[in-house]
Parts: structure tokens; sequence; C-alpha cells
């Protein structure tokens, strides 16, 4: 498969593209298409385990999404990087994309991790804290785990494009609890109302497909849990947002985080096409950059996601490049800055002091 994939981009490659050699590097792509992906689970965890299912839904959701934001770009390709973990379990696929011509920076991570938490790292991963796992835990004690996810962030060039951000993990303990938690969401740093109708329809329409009142109580989370409380706002506009969710089968909860991922290049390329040739100026492209620096300070010191990563170093299977590959390459503190009334700045602003419905 290899060698026929090369001879064919070979061939592509000389001279004019005639339409049998565009032919050819459509076979080459279609060919490397079929080569099977390697699972970094253990050898050990079966062909029909809820974590290789629920990798390879995310292996297949990763390489989708970077087509798709690589066709959507036009010249950056995305850097793609599989790691492993030494002589521990797991590894990951690190997917970034810079100096594109709409994006500045794009990340897609796939990460499957074996470890022992400590029950600070638990307390982080998710909402109930280290009593998650329904037994008493000795002091210093470690909770054996596994976590499978894919995350991503992206940061366009253009301000009037807004950052989307989506991770979507599984985690069970060797203790025999698992939960699932995850959810996309949107940062513009101006507001197109019909942008974000479409943004949150989208998701509005998976949810409803499982149950009409999880889009409703999603969305809730999604605003309670990227809000900022030092500045006393919200990060962007939401989305959705779940965590510690297992209440229906492992199954149904696989299949609504696999349409959730099925559902982000639907949510969000049509709004990036629709601003990335917008014309903007400095004045504009500042306050872009001063939304990204609201952008880092929720990250480091709120997010549930880096804090766990963070917390995971000391054991060994954390990756720091990993960890901060949601931070953007360029971000702005102005001091004391506050928007003018009645501008786009200052209208946006209200929505992230306020959350309001969109759909």
């Amino acid at each position: 498969l290899a060698a026929a994939a090369a001879a064919a981009l070979a061939g592509a490659g000389r001279g004019r593209e005639t339409k049998g050699r565009r032919s050819q590097k459509l076979l080459a792509r279609a060919v490397m298409d079929q080569v099977e992906f390697v699972s970094m689970c253990k050898d050990s965890d079966p062909s029909d385990s809820a974590r290789r299912k629920f990798e390879k839904i995310c292996a297949e959701a990763q390489e989708r999404i970077c087509r798709a934001i690589e066709e959507l770009d036009g010249k950056a390709k995305f850097n793609r990087e599989k790691y492993d973990r030494g002589e521990k379990p797991g590894g990951g696929i690190a997917c970034v994309l810079t100096g594109g011509d709409v994006f500045e920076k794009a990340g897609v991570n796939l990460s499957v991790v074996y470890g022992e938490m400590p029950q600070e790292a638990l307390a982080a991963a998710n909402e109930r804290g280290a009593d998650r796992i329904g037994l008493k835990l000795e002091p210093g004690q470690k909770v054996p785990f596994f976590a499978c996810g894919l995350s991503s962030v992206m940061h366009p060039k253009n301000p009037h494009c807004p950052t989307m951000h989506f991770n979507y993990r599984y985690f069970e303990t060797e203790f025999g609890v698992w939960w699932f938690g995850g959810g996309t969401d949107i940062t513009p740093a101006y507001l197109d109302e019909e942008d974000m109708k479409h943004f949150h329809g989208t998701y509005k329409n998976v949810c409803d497909k499982f149950d009409s009142a999880w889009y409703p109580k999603f969305k809730e989370m999604a605003d309670k849990y990227f809000y900022i409380p030092h500045r006393g706002e919200t990060r962007g506009l939401g989305g959705i947002f779940f965590d510690d969710f297992n209440t229906e089968s492992a199954e149904r909860h696989m299949d609504f985080s696999s349409q959730c991922l099925a559902a982000v290049t639907e949510a969000y390329v049509p709004i990036i096409r629709k601003h990335k040739d917008d014309d903007f100026t400095q004045q504009q492209k500042d306050w872009q950059q001063m939304r990204r620096g609201r952008y880092v300070e929720f990250n480091l010191v709120y997010d549930r996601g880096t804090i766990f990563g963070l917390k995971m170093l000391s054991s060994g299977v954390g990756r720091l490049e990993s960890i901060l590959m949601s931070l953007p390459e360029n971000a702005r503190w102005q001091y004391n800055h506050q928007p003018v009334m009645g501008t786009e700045e200052e209208k946006i602003m209200q929505c992230f002091k306020k959350a309001r419905d969109w759909v």
C-alpha cells in the first residue's frame, strides 16, 4: 500500500498536472486511507471493549476534521506527530497546523492514557471529585485508570472568525466506574447572531435525537463551566458541555459523543468560510487578541483538562506540549481596557456578561 501510494504521488508531482495525474493523486490518497489505524490500547483490551471502540471513534474523527480544516485553509497542513509514553502503555497523535492562510493555529490531539491518578487529579477530572469512584480512598492512595479523548482548538487569523474548541473523552477506573465527558463551544470576538443560531442549532439537533432535555441542560452547563470568575464574564458564547455522564448505556453515550464529533465541521466550517475574507482593522485585531488573553486565563486557571494534565505530569503519563496545545500563538493584555459604549466590542461584551439563548 505504501509503495503504491508513493508511486502515485511521485507520478503526480512531475510537470503540469493533467487529469490523469490528478486521478493518481486521488488514488494515492485512497490507498493511504486503507492503511489500518494501529490501536494504542493494551493488547489485553478486548476488541469489543469500550476502550477500543471509543479510541477508534476519536481516531476517525481526528482524521476527518483535520482534512476538512486543511481544505478550508487552503495553504497549511497539519503536522501529524505520533508519540508513545516510553515504557508505559498508551500514546497519542498530535496534529498541529500553524501559519495558514485562514488559521493562525489549529490543533487536534488524540490521547490514550493508562496510569494512576493522584486524588487531586481525580478531583480535577470530573465534577464530583475524588468520591466519584464510590470508594473511600486512603490518604495518598492513587486510582488506576484508563482515559481516551480527542481535543481540539482552532484559532483563526481574521477577528470576525471565532475560535472553536471541542473535547470528547471516556474515563474508566480499575474499580469498575466509567463516565463520558466533553462538548463543543465557540468563542467569537464579534457577534453575528446568525452564526450563533447556526452553531447552537447544530448541536441542539444532535442532542434532540437522544433527549430533548439534553441541549438546554448541556447549554447551561457550558455557560457555567466556561465562566471566568475573576473577570465576571464567560470565555465565549458557549455551546454544549457535559461531564461525569453515565446515566445511559455505554453504547448510547458513545453514539452521542460520536455524533457530536461528526457535527464539528457542520457547526463550524460554514461560519469560517463566511468570514475568512472579511475586512478588518488593526483595532479589531487588537480586540481579538484581548479576547484571546481571556482564553489563556480560563485555560490556565480553571480548565479541568489543563489542570488534570498538569497534575499528571509527575506520574510520567502527561505530555506538556499536548496539554498546552490549546493556547493561541498571540494574545494581548491591555491595561484596564473598557469597550466604548455602543460599539460592536461593547455589544458582544454584554453577551459575555450575561448568557442568552440562541435557539
